[in-house]
């Protein structure tokens, strides 16, 4: 029988705050929504590991942002890995559900099944894409790949971009729950402190790979006293903690740290959700001649496109495309 506890916090961002350090959290179970991830696609294992350490990072981080539309991570290297993709779509109305989605992209036959996955994205970029919505200037924010892992290039990417220290505690794997399938479950602690003082610069760069910025770089005094002292304690959880279900996000956080007296906000629920329509690959596609129109359509006379985030599979009369077009939308069939 599955657990209520289970029932309450899968699928959830708790926010907490850590009144004695000053520092803000996330804790986030995820379940269903990264199961319907990597059920779009037949992932080698390697693979399904990197998909859902980025959907897991993009639930934390996602949340943290006052968001009106999307987040987005990018990781693109020159090795097996080519792509990682994945978005966050902010609650449309309060008390609504986020959506995440997330897709890979790799080469089959160069891939090691038996390999480390970060080892073969190469070298390329870790990058954090705002975008606020009509009106409103993205934002990108971009760092080498570094560190090792997703979760090291996240922690890289706040210091160097935005200079707030950043840390994560991930776990992420194949789980069977009593009366279930094995299925993926993943879960995840994210600290991130805000500093008071400007960021002190150096003609030597920072101490992290490659001359970037790290954490012991942006903090001093107290303030780095208590993010070492929050980060040591954090160094403690243990991965059944992280994934549960068995043990509640709030549990969690008063075993880790009571004595830096964490006080808990309104859980955010997370959901799998895609923003793909017929129109959105109509405009990507509004770029094209009648000629580059005529190399896409089949033997059958159509163009097809796939959403390689959620599997939607979409047919169209070629003569409603591109910008010479000569049939209305409304006229297909």
């Amino acid at each position: 029988m599955t657990s209520l506890s289970q029932i309450a916090w899968d699928d959830t961002v708790l926010p907490f705050q850590l009144d004695r350090s000053d520092i803000r959290g996330r804790v986030a179970r995820l379940d269903g929504v990264l199961d319907r991830i990597l059920t779009q696609h037949t992932y080698p294992a390697v693979i399904e590991a990197l998909v859902a350490e980025a959907a897991l990072l993009t639930a934390l981080i996602g949340q943290t942002i006052k968001l009106r539309w999307k987040l987005s991570l990018q990781i693109r290297g020159d090795g097996p890995v080519r792509i990682i993709a994945t978005d966050y779509y902010a609650p449309a109305e309060e008390g609504a559900a986020a959506q995440i989605r997330a897709w890979a992209s790799y080469d089959a036959e160069r891939l090691d099944q038996n390999g480390s996955g970060f080892e073969q994205i190469g070298q390329g970029y870790f990058a954090i894409l705002l975008d606020q919505g009509a009106g409103n200037v993205p934002y990108q924010g971009i760092t080498p790949l570094s560190g090792g892992a997703l979760s090291a290039c996240a922690e890289t990417y706040f210091a160097q971009s935005e200079q707030l220290p950043t840390s994560f505690a991930l776990s992420f794997g194949r789980s069977t729950l009593p009366g279930t399938s094995e299925r993926w479950r993943a879960g995840g602690v994210m600290l991130q402190a805000m500093p008071k003082a400007s960021v002190p610069t150096t003609s030597e760069g920072g101490s992290g790979e490659g001359g970037l910025l790290a954490a012991e770089d942006i903090l001093e005094g107290e303030e780095g006293e208590n993010w070492s002292r929050a980060n040591h304690l954090l160094s403690t959880v243990e991965e059944m903690e992280l994934i549960g279900p068995s043990v509640a996000p709030t549990d969690l956080l008063v075993r880790l740290f009571h004595e830096e007296t964490p006080r808990v906000f309104e859980a955010q629920a997370v959901k799998f959700g895609c923003s793909c329509s017929p129109d959105k690959v109509r405009d990507s596609l509004s770029i094209y001649s009648a000629k580059d129109i005529g190399h896409m359509t089949t033997d059958e006379g159509i163009v097809t496109a796939d959403c390689q985030f959620c599997g939607a599979h979409y047919e169209f009369d070629p003569a409603t495309l591109g910008f010479e077009a000569t049939k209305a939308p409304d006229d297909e069939g």
